[in-house]
């Protein structure tokens, strides 16, 4: 009986609406939304689409047996008001319909009837609108096609529209107003390298709010943009374009808010707010190089310096909740001075300086929380807590050196006391570095992550530090050393040592000859030793007293001139 019943309420809305339903109304000005967005939602009526979970899985589901007509019946099983009945033919059209690339360039509009399409289960926009429409009307709601321009496939920035329009959506009449959704655009996209089509449901453009719509989609009438003032085409083309990755990654603003900036001393600035903390990267013609990025606790900032002169392509992605970043926002740079002194380390990558992400990764209060640290001497000693379990691992990296992995991590030597690490750093020279920081938990295996880096900045050319010792996986993290901290010593010369070692019987220091070390009140092991003619010197420990065997923990090279 209730199937009865359900059957005979559709039919009557089919029988009605065939039968002479007038023309749906045009949008008016209660339709129209104030200019601009409030930030509060992405969609032009308050939902939770959590309500549309058991409709979407069902709508996804239902196949095509005979026609159109009972196409919209089975998908309508399920619906019990409007918006639902439009959730349902979205969530189908969108998780059936593959866009045609080809039949993109179709003139013939009639080769997309929806009997086709069901058929071949493949159309462009206007098929894709032209069926909306049609299973809208069989289910009893007003629906429209609004042909119009688009930055869609094959869009430049900055470029002009004319002529013919380029494609076609839809608005729906529902609780007395007129909304917007584009099923082209939510059932996937188009791969500009391949031109194929993969689908892949986009949820923004269901019933968008009209002034994110805009920013994509220009009508032929200026009525349907909903918006209250309307936009002119100039204004359409020479607008910022967010792509709906924006909005899905909880992206807010971004500054500067136009396509193309002018750089100001060789230098641009973009900043951007996000409704949470996000993971952002960028892309200077096609590379990760050229610029500073840093997180914020809800957003980022990032600073460019174009390598030439000319205009320059900037990408910057950003992470959201999933594990891929997606494009969110595309500049055109245009370069007029290059600053060479700005010139930063290829190695350096992003995000730079501490954030929430380091924190999150088991770096805390850091000793230095600005992005770049300026040393007049080359040197400086940078510290932060570490949680517990977490091991921390360093390297520098410069264009013209060191060179070699080893090299890398030892112009840096790292000390462990009451939960804190310190790097102590020497620069082999003037220059720009780039200090990066790694972290792995102890007990897991697998390789160190990369957390963040600092840009170590030095202009003083008398600057030469040598590396630090060399040191072996028995220095401990808790060890540290006082004296020598230059991993080169002089010849023919007593030097000194001062080291607080734990966990050890006995030390000494090995050259042409040994040299004992003894454990002072302070804790502290001291001592001297000759380098008089041996090359290198090694510091040894034994670990327990009962043992004979030493173990190597620091290796010093002696300096032969």
């Amino acid at each position: 009986m209730p199937e009865l019943l359900k059957k005979f309420s559709l039919d009557k809305r089919l029988q009605g609406d065939k039968n002479g339903n007038t023309r749906p109304r045009q949008p008016g000005g209660k339709d129209a939304h104030a200019y601009p967005w409030d930030r509060s939602s992405l969609k032009s009526m308050p939902l939770d689409l959590q309500q549309f979970e058991k409709l979407d899985t069902y709508a996804s589901q239902v196949t095509v047996k005979s026609g159109l007509d009972e196409l919209v019946s089975d998908l309508l099983q399920e619906a019990h008001s409007d918006l639902e009945r439009v959730r349902a033919i979205w969530i189908w059209i969108c998780h059936h319909i593959e866009y045609d690339i080809e039949a993109a360039q179709e003139k013939d509009r009639q080769a997309f009837k929806p009997s086709n399409i069901l058929q071949t289960q493949k159309t462009n926009c206007d098929g894709y609108a032209g069926l909306f429409e049609k299973m809208c009307r069989i289910a009893g709601v007003q629906c429209m096609t609004v042909p119009g321009y688009s930055k869609g496939f094959g869009y430049q920035t900055g470029q002009s529209f004319s002529g013919e329009f380029d494609h076609a959506w839809n608005a729906v009449y529902l609780e007395g107003r007129w909304h917007l959704l584009d099923s082209t655009w939510g059932s996937g996209l188009v791969d500009t390298t391949t031109s194929k089509f993969t689908f892949l449901y986009n949820e923004f453009y269901f019933l968008t709010h009209p002034a994110l719509f805009i920013e994509d989609h220009f009508p032929d009438n200026k009525n349907w943009q909903l918006l209250k003032p309307p936009q002119s085409l100039r204004q359409f083309e020479n607008n910022m374009y967010h792509k709906s990755e924006f909005y899905n990654k909880g992206m807010l603003s971004a500054h500067p808010d136009t396509p193309v900036i002018r750089t100001v001393n060789g230098k641009a600035t973009i900043t951007m707010e996000s409704c949470a903390p996000t993971l952002f990267m960028f892309m200077l013609n096609g590379k990760q190089e050229h610029g500073l990025l840093s997180l914020q606790k809800n957003g980022m900032k990032l600073d460019v310096y174009p390598p030439t002169m000319g205009t320059h392509k900037l990408q910057i992605f950003a992470k959201g909740n999933s594990d891929i970043y997606s494009s969110v926002l595309e500049y055109t740079l245009k370069c007029n001075y290059v600053d060479s002194g700005v010139r930063l380390p290829s190695e350096l990558h992003q995000p730079v300086g501490p954030s929430w992400f380091s924190e999150q990764m088991g770096i805390r209060k850091p000793s230095h929380p600005d992005p770049i640290i300026h040393t007049s001497d080359g040197r400086c000693s940078i510290s932060f807590g570490v949680e517990e379990g977490i091991s921390v691992l360093a390297s520098l990296h410069g264009d013209d050196g060191p060179i070699t992995e080893e090299m890398q991590r030892r112009y840096i030597f790292q000390l462990h006391r009451e939960k804190r690490t310190e790097l102590k750093v020497q620069l082999p020279h003037a220059g720009k570095f780039a200090l990066k920081i790694f972290v792995k938990k102890r007990q897991e295996p697998g390789n160190y992550a990369f957390v963040f880096n600092y840009l170590l900045c030095c202009s003083n050319t008398k600057v030469n530090w040598p590396m630090f010792p060399e040191s072996f996986g028995n220095w401990g993290q808790d060890n540290e050393l006082l004296e020598p901290l230059s991993g080169v010593l002089p010849a023919n010369r007593n030097v000194p040592f001062k080291l607080k070692l734990h966990g050890v019987a006995k030390a000494l220091v090995k050259g042409q000859d040994t040299w004992p070390l003894t454990l002072n009140s302070e804790g502290y092991w001291e001592g001297s030793c000759s380098t008089a003619g041996c090359q290198e010197v090694y510091v040894m420990v034994l670990e327990n007293a009962n043992h004979n065997f030493y173990s190597y923990i620091l290796k010093y090279k002696v300096n032969n001139q």
